[in-house]
C-alpha cells in the first residue's frame, strides 16, 4: 500500500467498510505502509496516526507490539528532559529523607530510580514499564517500601513523564547538586562542568588531533593506505586510557567516552563504506571499553552515580551504533565497567588506580575551594601534596591536583588538563604553584585564558575559570584561547610558549620585590590608624567641634580610605604628628578630644597583641605613619572592581591623609600618574595582581615594583605630563557639573564620560608608543612585550 493510499484511506469516512467481504471479528485494527524510508501506521479504532522515518525506527519499535499480540496503548505524554526533572528528583530525595529514609539506603534507592528512568526509555526495559507499574499497581495515596506519601508518589510519577533517553551529563550533575545540601556542596567543591566546558578541555588535549588524523586518513585515495591508516587509528583509540582524579559524577569521563565512541563510529562507517565499494564484507563491533576509564572520587555516592552514568552512556552509544549498523551490541549482562575508586585523591597513590606507564591522559575539574575556606582536613591533605614547597598555604585547594599530577607524570608521555579558577594564574599563587612545577620539567601545552563559568546546575557557580593543559613534552605547536569578551567564544592563537600567566611570553614568574625594578619613587601603604575609630570624625562631628573650637582646624585633616576615595563622602581625622607636648596638653583640655584620645589608649591596651599595647603610649598618633611632609603623592586604592577599564588613581597634597586601605607613592608627579593610569599598566596589573573575590588587589611588591617602565627623554616625559593633566581636568569638569559625582561614577564602564574616555585613550596611545612604534593589537600583545622587557631588566 502506498503512502498516498493511506492518506486517502485515513481521511475517508468509510472506516472498516473499506474491507469488504470480512466479518466484524476479522476486521484489522492497524494499517501500516512504508516506502523503505518513511513509515506510517494508522490505528483504525482509535483514529491515531504515527509517522517516522527509517533513522527513527529504533525509537518507535514499541509501535509494533501489536504484532506480538499486544496493542498500541501509549497514553503517556512525555516531556523533553530538562533541569526540572533533576529538581523533582531532588525534592523526592528531600521528602524521603525527612520521612526518616536516609543514608546509604536512600542513596542506593535514588541511583536505582535514575537507572530505571533511563532504562525504560532506551529499550533496556520495555517502554514505560516502570511508569505503568506506578500508575496501575500503586495507590494514589502512596507506596510502601520505602513509605511514599501521595506527594512523593506524584513526584516520582512526574519524574517518569520526562523522556530520559537523551539524558546528558549536565543533568547528572544537576541531579547531584540538587540532592546535596549547600554546606556539602561547599565542602566537596561540587562545581560540576557543563558539556561545553568539558569539550573546551578534551578537544585541544586530544580530540582535535584524533579527528584530524581520521580526516586525513579517510581522504587518502589509495585504498590500502587509507585502510591501513584507519586500522592504525582504530587500534590507537582502543588503547587510550583516561584518569579523572576528581571525577564527581563522572561528567568528564562520560563526555570523553562518548566522543571517543563517536570517533570510533565514524571510523567503522568509513571502513564499511570502503569495504562495500570493494565488494568485501567485514565484521563491525564496538571496541572502546569502559575498562579504559578511571576515576577517583572522595564521596561515595557521586562515585556510584558515575559508575551508573558510564553504563547509561555506553547504552546510548550502542543505540547510535545500532542506527548505523542495524543491530545493537548486547549490554546485559554488564561485562565491563569504569574503574571508579571511592578514595581521597590527595592521599591516594594514583599508581594504585593505574600504572602511569599505561595511562595516556589525566583530565578533570578539581574542587574550587579558596585558600581561606579550606577545612583542617583539606589543609592537611594539601600539605602532604606540597611536601617540598614552602609557601603552599597561599595556594587555593585546586592547586593540589596540579602539583600532584605534575609529580605523577614525570618520566611519562601522559598529558594532563584541568579546569581551575583563574586565581592560580595571577598574584602570589602564580609563583607559588608554577615555579616548582616548571622546575620539574613541565611545559604548558595549551590554555583557555579567563572565561565566565557556566553550567546547568541549581545554584550556578559564579566564578572565572581557566583550562590548562601540560605535560613533560614541549610541543612546537601550542595554542592559547583568548576571551576578549568573557562570555563569548574564544579566539584561538598559535603561540610559541605559554607561561604561568597564560601569556605567549618567557617562562618567568613575577615574585615580590622590596624595591622597584626601575628608577621610580617607592610605593607604600597609607597610614594605619589602629584606633578603634576614635581618631576619625564624620562631617557633622567636625562641624560641631569646630563651632566651639575654631582654632584647632589645622589639627583636623581630610581622611581618605578606599571607600571615600572611590565613592565619595566626607571623613576627617585628628592628625597630630607635628604637635608639641604643650599643644597636646592644650588639646586634651577639650573634653571631646580627651575622650577620643583616651578611647584610643584604652582600645590599644585591651588588645591581645603586645605591639598594639605598646602603641598605647602614643594614643594621639596613628599606629603607622607614612605621610609625606610636603609635595604631592599618588593614591592607588588597594582594591578595585574588575569591571572598571582603569583603576582610578588620585593625586593629593600633604593636607589630605590616606589610610592603609590605599597605597601611596610620595614624591610622585604627573608623569608617574600618566604611566600608571595607562592601559599598558592596567594590562600588567590584570595579569600579575591577585584578587579579593573578583576585585583586583593592587600590590606594591608584586605589581608596582615589578612593572617594566619605559625609557623616556624629556620631551616624552613632558607629553605624558600634559596628557595626565588632561585626564585630571576631564574629571574635574564632571565634578563641576555635579558636585556629587564620584570616581566610581566616572569609571563606570557604561557611564564613563566621553571627554574622560578620550583623555584616557590619548594617554594609552602615547604610553604604547613609548614601548614600541607599531601599535599593539590587544592586551595580550602588550603583556607579552612587558614580560620580554621584564626579563631584560631583571638580568
Amino acid at each position: 500500500v502506498c503512502l498516498k493510499h493511506l492518506g486517502a484511506f485515513r481521511n475517508s469516512s468509510l472506516g472498516h467498510s473499506h474491507f469488504k467481504g470480512l466479518k466484524d471479528n476479522e476486521l484489522p485494527r492497524y494499517e501500516m505502509v512504508c516506502d523503505l524510508n518513511d513509515f506510517r501506521l494508522y490505528d483504525l479504532d482509535d483514529k491515531k496516526d504515527y509517522a517516522f522515518n527509517l533513522a527513527e525506527l529504533t525509537d518507535n519499535l514499541h509501535l509494533f507490539d501489536f504484532m506480538q499480540g499486544g496493542g498500541i496503548d501509549d497514553p503517556i505524554t512525555e516531556y523533553d528532559l530538562n533541569e526540572k526533572a533533576a529538581e523533582l528528583l531532588g525534592e523526592l530525595h528531600d521528602a524521603l529523607e525527612d520521612s526518616g529514609y536516609e543514608g546509604h539506603e536512600l542513596q542506593v534507592f535514588m541511583v536505582r530510580v535514575l537507572f530505571i528512568l533511563f532504562a525504560e526509555d532506551t529499550g533496556v526495559f520495555n517502554r514505560h514499564q516502570f511508569t505503568r507499574y506506578l500508575m496501575r499497581f500503586t495507590d494514589e495515596s502512596g507506596i510502601d517500601l520505602p513509605s511514599f506519601t501521595s506527594t512523593m508518589r506524584d513526584q516520582l510519577v512526574q519524574c517518569c513523564l520526562f523522556n530520559w533517553k537523551d539524558i546528558s551529563p549536565a543533568i547528572f550533575g544537576s541531579l547531584f547538586q540538587s540532592i546535596m545540601n549547600k554546606q556539602a556542596r561547599r565542602n566537596l567543591g561540587a562545581h560540576y562542568t557543563s558539556e561545553d566546558n568539558i569539550l573546551k578541555l578534551i578537544q585541544p588535549l586530544f580530540l582535535d588531533q584524533l579527528n584530524a588524523e581520521f580526516k586525513q586518513a579517510n581522504a587518502l585515495k589509495q585504498s590500502k593506505k587509507r585502510n591501513d591508516k584507519l586500522i592504525a587509528l582504530m587500534a590507537k583509540i582502543t588503547q587510550l586510557r583516561f584518569l579523572d582524579p576528581a571525577c564527581g559524577c563522572g561528567n568528564f569521563l562520560i563526555i570523553t567516552y562518548r566522543e571517543v565512541r563517536r570517533l570510533e563510529l565514524r571510523i567503522m562507517q568509513a571502513q564499511q563504506q570502503h569495504s562495500a565499494q570493494a565488494g568485501i564484507g567485514m565484521e563491525i563491533e564496538p571496541q572502546i571499553s569502559l575498562n579504559n576509564f578511571y576515576g577517583i572520587e572522595i564521596d561515595e555516592w557521586p562515585a556510584r552515580i558515575a559508575e551508573v552514568a558510564m553504563w547509561l552512556t555506553q547504552h546510548q552509544m550502542n543505540l547510535e551504533f545500532a542506527k548505523s549498523f542495524g543491530r545493537e551490541p548486547d549490554l546485559l549482562p554488564l561485562k565491563e565497567h569504569a574503574h571508579i575508586h571511592h578514595s581521597n585523591a590527595l592521599t591516594l597513590d594514583w599508581a594504585e588506580v593505574i600504572n602511569p606507564q599505561q595511562l595516556d591522559y589525566i583530565i578533570g575539574n578539581p574542587p574550587f575551594v579558596g585558600k581561606n575556606f579550606r577545612s583542617k582536613e583539606q589543609s592537611d591533605d594539601q600539605a602532604s601534596v606540597f611536601f617540598d614547597v614552602k609557601n603552599w598555604k597561599s595556594l587555593d585547594f585546586v592547586a593540589s591536583w596540579f602539583y600532584k599530577a605534575a609529580i605523577f607524570i614525570e618520566n611519562t608521555a601522559i598529558e594532563t588538563a584541568f579546569v581551575s579558577t583563574n586565581s592560580i594564574t595571577m598574584g602570589e599563587q602564580a609563583g607559588s604553584l608554577w615555579l616548582p612545577i616548571l622546575k620539574r620539567g613541565i611545559n604548558l601545552q595549551f590554555a583557555h585564558r579567563t572565561f565566565q563559568w557556566h553550567n546547568d546546575a541549581k545554584g550556578k557557580a559564579a566564578v572565572h575559570c581557566v583550562i590548562i593543559g601540560f605535560s613533560q613534552m614541549n610541543k612546537s605547536t601550542k595554542y592559547l584561547y583568548d576571551y576578549p569578551d568573557l562570555k563569548a567564544e574564544p579566539i584561538r592563537l598559535k603561540v610559541s610558549n605559554i607561561n604561568p600567566y597564560l601569556i605567549d611570553a618567557p617562562n618567568v614568574v613575577v615574585t615580590n620585590r622590596t624595591t622597584p625594578l626601575c628608577d621610580i619613587p617607592a610605593m607604600d601603604y597609607g597610614n594605619k590608624p589602629v584606633d578603634g575609630g576614635f581618631l576619625f570624625l564624620n562631617a557633622q562631628e567636625r562641624t560641631d567641634l569646630l563651632a566651639n573650637h575654631p582654632d584647632i582646624a589645622s589639627w583636623i585633616k581630610p581622611a581618605l580610605g578606599a571607600q571615600e576615595f572611590l565613592n565619595g563622602g566626607k571623613r576627617y581625622c585628628l592628625w597630630l604628628p607635628d604637635s608639641s607636648v604643650k599643644q597636646r596638653r592644650e588639646l586634651m583640655q577639650i573634653p571631646e578630644l580627651k575622650r577620643r584620645i583616651e578611647g584610643v589608649r584604652d582600645m590599644r591596651l585591651a588588645s591581645p597583641k603586645k605591639q598594639t599595647q605598646t602603641l598605647a603610649d602614643t594614643p594621639w598618633l596613628f599606629a603607622e605613619i607614612r605621610h609625606p611632609q610636603n609635595g604631592t603623592y599618588i593614591l592607588v586604592p588597594a582594591h578595585s572592581s574588575e569591571n572598571r577599564p582603569y583603576i582610578p588613581l588620585g593625586m593629593f597634597d600633604a593636607d589630605t591623609v590616606s589610610t592603609n586601605a590605599n597605597l601611596m607613592i610620595p614624591n610622585a608627579g604627573l608623569y608617574e600618574f600618566g604611566i600608571l593610569t595607562s592601559q599598558m599598566h592596567m594590562d600588567w596589573m590584570r595579569t600579575v595582581a591577585g584578587r579579593l573575590k573578583s576585585d583586583y588587589r593592587y600590590s606594591a611588591k608584586l605589581v608596582y615594583n615589578n612593572f617594566p617602565w619605559p625609557t623616556v627623554n624629556d620631551s616624552q616625559r613632558k607629553q605624558i605630563e600634559t596628557l595626565a593633566q588632561a585626564i585630571l581636568d576631564a574629571r574635574q569638569q564632571e565634578v563641576d557639573k555635579d558636585a556629587s559625582t564620584t570616581l566610581a561614577d566616572l569609571y563606570d564602564p557604561d557611564l564613563m564620560p566621553p571627554t574622560l574616555r578620550k583623555a584616557h585613550k590619548a594617554m594609552d596611545k602615547a604610553v604604547d608608543g613609548l614601548y614600541q612604534k607599531p601599535a599593539f593589537n590587544n592586551p595580550l600583545d602588550r603583556v607579552k612585550h612587558l614580560f620580554e622587557r621584564y626579563v631584560k631588566l631583571s638580568d
